[in-house]
């Protein structure tokens, strides 16, 4: 995974990219004008992320217990339910499945957990052909990217770029460059191909334990094509989507769709609790629940980081990061990028590997203004932050490894000034007078910023000679 000098180079990367940069910005500051006018009413708001926050601890305090009863519960649907711990298990569930199919293609709805698994890249490597179906998710395939935004995954790339992508792939089509144009391209490649596909494979918005439903919301008609069409549905989410009642859903698709991209609700909500029926003309033959826990668990288990699990996963915290605005998703390198990254990232992966990355936010706290059920992300953050350099061994994969024997000793020596008046009084008169000694470069805190240097006449000597205090 990403080293500290890796990272360097793709924010480097990411900042040198003049265009990519307009069109992310353009897109979130777009979307942020939306949301704000998608809640008009402050007090309104405020209430709907408290029941939005309070339905999701809610199933959180609950959770071992509902993960049985939504399996419980899809089993008398006649939904197959399969729990993978880690991702090699949930790759080689969704591979059982497709060959017990004798299945040589997979038409994909957009999924982030699919990307969480690298799941094309596994059923390729198995001669399994896996094709999105998602606009932006195909337009990244085609690119061989990966996304930069988890609600949309080519905002990176313009209308322009999209148009030679898709003349250099399909040389035969007309080629056009209005945006209305480009999806009649893409409906006409794809359309054909969701009746070829031998299964379909979606993502989960929401899991509802009390009904055994799948709730997955979309604006394309892809997602339901995905679940329909072909024979065989396999879904794969993370098990902290889990909410306890179908009663939950309406507050949670207010805040999601709103918090997304500014609409009262998205064209398509699919509500998906089995297979087709014996008198049913239409749905597929098998529906195949997925469940993921990559670490989940292990972040359940701390009651602090646990609220990270309370992600509805809106992009509202990306698209109001200036971090983010400023890089988009690809300076990441990671599946989840921007605020929700920073915080998931680490606990999954390590932060011996990915710690860095809690150090690419300003903490100016404006993800935690606008998440729809309250994560405190700058709190968590900041905490990540500690465990990186902690010495007591934190229970967060890989704390502590991110503390240098060098950074060890300039907060002791820091320490020490500072716990002695005489000491402090003495290391400022030092300072003062040595102030052009001062070093101009200090690896990592001035590749970004200039270094204060000490002023001539300390604060305590001027008060003293105006006579605001006591020698």
């Amino acid at each position: 995974m990403a080293s500290r000098s890796d990272f360097g180079r793709r924010v480097e990367l990411a900042l040198g990219s003049t265009a990519k940069r307009a069109n992310i910005a353009r897109a979130m500051y777009g979307l942020q004008h939306k949301r704000l006018a998608a809640f008009p009413d402050r007090a309104a708001l405020e209430s709907l992320r408290d029941a939005g926050e309070a339905i999701k601890r809610r199933a959180l305090a609950r959770l071992p217990e509902l993960l049985e009863q939504l399996e419980a519960s899809c089993r008398r649907n006649g939904i197959e339910v399969h729990w993978a711990e880690t991702v090699e298990d949930a790759n080689r569930i969704v591979l059982t499945i497709l060959r017990g199919q004798g299945a040589r293609s997979l038409i994909k709805g957009k999924s982030m957990v699919s990307e969480e698994m690298e799941l094309n890249r596994a059923l390729e490597h198995e001669g399994i052909e896996a094709l999105e179906s998602d606009l932006g998710e195909f337009i990244i395939q085609l690119a061989g990217e990966g996304p930069s935004h988890i609600i949309a995954p080519a905002v990176h790339k313009s209308r322009h770029e999209v148009s030679a992508l898709f003349g250099r792939m399909f040389p035969d089509l007309p080629r056009r460059e209005d945006i209305e144009g480009l999806c009649a391209t893409a409906r006409e490649i794809l359309r054909r191909k969701f009746f070829a596909a031998d299964a379909g494979l979606s993502g989960a918005n929401f899991l509802v334990a009390e009904t055994g439903t799948i709730v997955l919301v979309e604006n394309e008609g892809n997602g339901r094509l995905c679940t329909t069409a072909p024979g065989v549905h396999i879904a794969v989410t993370g098990i902290e989507k889990l909410v306890e009642r179908m009663a939950d859903i309406p507050p949670l698709l207010k805040l999601l769709t709103r918090s997304a991209t500014g609409q009262p609700i998205t064209t398509y909500v699919n509500f998906i609790s089995g297979p087709r029926k014996t008198a049913e003309k239409d749905g597929p033959r098998e529906v195949h629940l997925v469940l993921l826990d990559n670490g989940r668990s292990r972040m359940y288990e701390d009651p602090e980081l646990r609220d990270s699990l309370r992600c509805i996963r809106c992009g509202a915290c990306m698209n109001h990061c200036p971090v983010y605005v400023r890089l988009g998703g690809h300076a990441y390198g990671t599946v989840y990028p921007g605020p929700i990254g920073t915080v998931l990232e680490p606990q999954r992966t390590g932060l011996d590997r990915l710690g860095e990355l809690t150090e690419a936010s300003t903490l100016c706290g404006a993800c935690g203004e606008v998440c729809p059920v309250r994560i405190p992300l700058p709190k968590l953050i900041n905490r990540l932050r500690f465990d990186a350099v902690r010495t007591d061994g934190g229970p967060t994969s890989g704390s502590g490894r991110r503390r240098t024997g060098r950074e060890a000793l300039i907060w002791q020596v820091w320490a020490r000034v500072h716990r002695s008046p005489r000491v402090y009084r003495l290391w400022l008169a030092l300072a003062t007078r040595l102030r052009r000694l001062a070093p101009r470069r200090i690896a990592g805190w001035s590749d970004a910023r200039e270094l204060p240097r000490p002023a001539a006449r300390s604060l305590h000597a001027l008060a003293r000679e105006r006579g605001f205090c006591d020698e």
